[in-house]
């Protein structure tokens, strides 16, 4: 969820159109308004010329990366506006808390992981998941081979970090069904890196596969001169391990959903980032291209491998792209009932309102899209190979 990049805002035009406000150098966010070609940004000014688009705002969970290459790739092919909507994106960072955004009306739609977001749907926030975008988690915890650490129950006596911040609840799930409690480990918080681990300081980092995994293989291992190699590494998937929790969502404000306007809306915003999706899907390379010109400081080949490694989270789907699969929010909201954390917390002390999330806005995109020919399961789907150079460049 959080790369070791830039934390102000910049955004650089996809061919022809810019624009950025907001920036605050440490953190804030930025509105992003792209165009992959001449003859996109040239139907996008025309449309807004004549008053036929709804503006649409959509706040990331972090700044630009291929985490949200979908959305980007939305914008460039013109498919918001395609469907009558004139999308901004709006840039996260370390002080941006997505869903209260969004519950504050400051933004149409946002990105978040369900987890963090039940926990703010207690608090008070009244906001639905109108859209399960990953169907799988990124969440691993990694290790070098010579620590022993193959599956949750090796974590016991071992400095295992984590970056907090509502990133640790897999991690603490999957200890706990191997009766591993968090006295028995050195909790080590993690930065927004892998130096620590590299430097021999952790024993099993926090890493996304988009992300801190590509980073390590990214690095040059002293003992040999080469880059660190995947089998250097154990890796601990929660998803393997029956403890992985929902992440990446389109999230939409409950009380609004009540009015007709923003339920239409809310269909076309599916309906087109999900097309977006299908784009990168199929065009993966072209999409890092996207994302890379839309401001995102990713080297090239680290840009290529997260979009890859996005892709199968989402590829193949099993019921179509958004579909909140019952029994995969069910674990998620068990995790969050049961695990505790160091302080001996949970997430939330009693099941979300029904109004946490609806299929009935997915269902309709998915609906018309599949009308228009568009392939919303991927169920061909093969990922690509991708060639780390060092430092992701």
């Amino acid at each position: 969820m959080k790369p070791t990049l830039k934390l102000g805002a910049a955004v650089v035009a996809l061919g022809l159109v810019a624009s950025a406000c907001g920036s605050d150098g440490g953190g804030g966010s930025s509105e992003v308004d792209v165009a992959a070609n001449e003859d996109c940004a040239t139907r996008t000014q025309e449309a807004r010329d004549a008053g036929e688009l709804t503006e649409v705002s959509l706040q990331l969970q972090w700044v630009s990366q291929a985490q949200f290459a979908g959305y980007y790739a939305a914008v460039a092919e013109c498919y918001y506006v395609d469907e009558g909507l004139d999308v901004k994106i709006v840039e996260g960072g370390v002080d941006i808390v997505p869903q209260d955004v969004l519950a504050s009306g400051d933004v149409d739609y946002a990105i978040s992981w369900v987890p963090k977001v039940l926990g703010s749907i207690e608090q008070g926030a009244q906001i639905t998941n109108v859209a399960q975008i990953f169907e799988r988690s990124a969440t691993t915890q990694i290790s070098f081979k010579d620590k022993g650490i193959a599956e949750p129950a090796d974590l016991k006596g071992k400095a295992v970090g984590s970056w907090g911040f509502g990133n640790e609840w897999e991690l603490f799930a999957g200890m706990q069904s191997a009766n591993v409690g968090v006295d028995d480990i050195n909790l080590v918080q993690q930065a927004f890196d892998m130096n620590a681990f590299l430097a021999g300081d952790i024993d099993a980092a926090q890493a996304m596969t988009y992300n801190e995994y590509a980073q390590v293989l990214e690095t040059v291992n002293p003992k040999t001169g080469e880059l660190y190699q995947p089998e250097d590494l154990n890796v601990i998937d929660w998803n393997d391990v029956g403890t992985a929790m929902l992440q990446d969502a389109i999230w939409a404000q409950t009380e609004k959903l009540s009015e007709e306007a923003y339920q239409e809306q809310t269909v076309a915003f599916i309906k087109a980032s999900i097309k977006g999706w299908a784009f990168v899907r199929d065009n993966p390379e072209d999409a890092a291209t996207i994302v890379a010109e839309s401001g995102s400081e990713l080297g090239e080949s680290h840009q290529l491998w997260m979009t890859n490694e996005v892709n199968k989270l989402i590829w193949p789907s099993t019921n179509g792209v958004g579909i909140i699969d019952a029994a995969a929010w069910k674990q998620t909201v068990d995790i969050a009932l049961n695990t505790k954390n160091e302080t001996g917390a949970t997430i939330i002390s009693k099941e979300p309102p029904a109004t946490a999330y609806s299929n009935e806005y997915v269902e309709q995109a998915l609906e018309e899209l599949e009308a228009d020919g568009v392939d919303t399961k991927g169920e061909g789907f093969e990922p690509i190979e991708v060639t780390l150079n060092a430092g992701g460049k």
